[in-house]
């Protein structure tokens, strides 16, 4: 049984369509928030929406509509660690993770609570930590349910130091998984100058809004612990052999001016995958969907390709 969620608003960044935030349980009965929206008329399918680390839900709002007004059932969800969903750690804002397992745990627990509600066929998409997991996911199992994917600058190859794998290693076996990796910040001091994400103030002053409006959404600095997630991870999925049983479609939509995952990764995974499509985004910093109109458009160009194969109007 479903139970309702909050959903933050704030004067600028509006619920879209019919619909609201929900509760289900995951891996070990962990408590996960996820939004259904359903858009007017008859659906031409229905859209999986996975955030990337960071994100709630309610910044994509904007990003939901979107998807809503080209006649898709939308459900939006927050991997565990993010938003309102479960955290792994008594201080919230420490990005942490034990490993890969729980999220794939988590990930068919939202399809099997949602999937009553989500006419097909059904696409995948993802941004960030958030595709990686999607194709992560799919790859493990769950490609058969669906048609095709669509990842946003997802976390396939990460920029770290050479010996970054060895450092973290280290810091596992010593017992500090749970500690920062990185100095600990301040998500609601964060200054558009900058930053490495977006060239659009606008979005970005958005964002920053919404955890003011509601800084239990906030997340800070990852730990080692969500470190040594991220490079197996990644490790796994550069793997071929790891991505022969995904035959459906997937478009790998890559942002040129990427700082925080490297596309040479992409561009390798795309080539492996049995149908896959790898697009860069011209001058587009990571968060392609947080980006200026005329970036974002590069990326609803690749969708709208794809929705005309899967789910025709």
């Amino acid at each position: 049984m479903l139970e309702s969620a909050p959903l933050t608003e704030t004067p600028d960044l509006k619920a879209p369509g019919k619909g609201g935030g929900y509760w289900f349980k995951g891996a070990d009965g962990a408590q996960l928030r996820a939004a259904l929206f359903k858009p007017k008329g008859l659906p031409r399918g229905t859209v999986v929406l996975g955030t990337g680390r960071t994100e709630p839900i309610e910044k994509y709002f904007e990003v939901i509509g979107d998807l809503l007004g080209r006649g898709f059932v939308v459900l939006a969800h927050e991997w565990r660690g993010q938003g309102l969903s479960h955290r792994e750690l008594s201080d919230r804002l420490k990005g942490h993770a034990k490993g890969v397992q729980p999220y794939m745990e988590d990930f068919q627990a939202l399809l099997v609570a949602f999937e009553a509600q989500m006419p097909k066929p059904w696409i995948a998409m993802g941004h960030s930590m958030g595709g990686c997991l999607t194709l992560t996911a799919l790859a493990k199992g769950q490609a058969h349910r669906f048609a095709g994917a669509i990842l946003c600058a997802p976390m396939l190859g990460l920029r770290a130091p050479p010996l970054a794998s060895v450092l973290v290693g280290l810091q596992m076996l010593t017992g500090h998984s749970g500690d920062y990796a990185r100095p600990p910040v301040d998500p609601l001091k964060d200054k558009f100058e900058g930053n490495v994400v977006t060239s659009d103030p606008v979005r970005f002053a958005r964002a920053g809004a919404l955890l003011e409006a509601n800084p239990d959404l906030a997340l800070g600095s990852p730990t080692w612990g969500w470190l040594d997630f991220a490079i197996k991870a990644t490790r796994w999925l550069a793997d071929a052999r790891n991505l022969v049983s995904v035959t459906l479609p997937v478009v790998i939509v890559s942002a040129e001016r990427d700082q925080l995952v490297t596309d040479p990764a992409q561009r390798a995974i795309a080539a492996a995958l049995p149908k896959g499509r790898f697009v860069s985004v011209a001058g587009a910093e990571h968060e392609i969907l947080m980006e200026t109109d005329d970036k974002r458009a590069g990326f609803w160009a690749e969708f709208d390709l794809l929705a005309a194969q899967l789910a025709p109007k």
